[in-house]
């Protein structure tokens, strides 16, 4: 009955449907994206290397860094929560 039902209904709630599946890929990419742990571990890791080789002051390392572990505690915090939540 769901397949004849999503069948005949097509033309009309198609569309919607389409929008609402496409708005929960791009929730899922995003959340993916702004979640990864190993991507702000790999901005660290460039950030130390900028400093290493000169490219950057102490004061500004110390700032981006600030920021960098800031974030990454945010990210692990809020995995440690939803976690909890399920």
């Amino acid at each position: 009955m769901g397949f004849l039902f999503d069948l005949l209904t097509l033309p009309v709630l198609g569309g919607p449907r389409l929008i609402q599946w496409l708005a929960m890929i791009l929730d899922q990419e995003a959340d993916q994206e702004l979640l990864d742990e190993g991507r702000v571990q790999g901005q660290l890791l460039e950030l130390q290397a900028r400093y290493e080789a000169g490219g950057l002051g102490e004061e500004a390392y110390e700032v981006e860094e600030s920021a960098l572990l800031e974030r990454l505690n945010a990210i692990r915090e809020f995995k440690a929560e939803r976690a909890g939540q399920r």
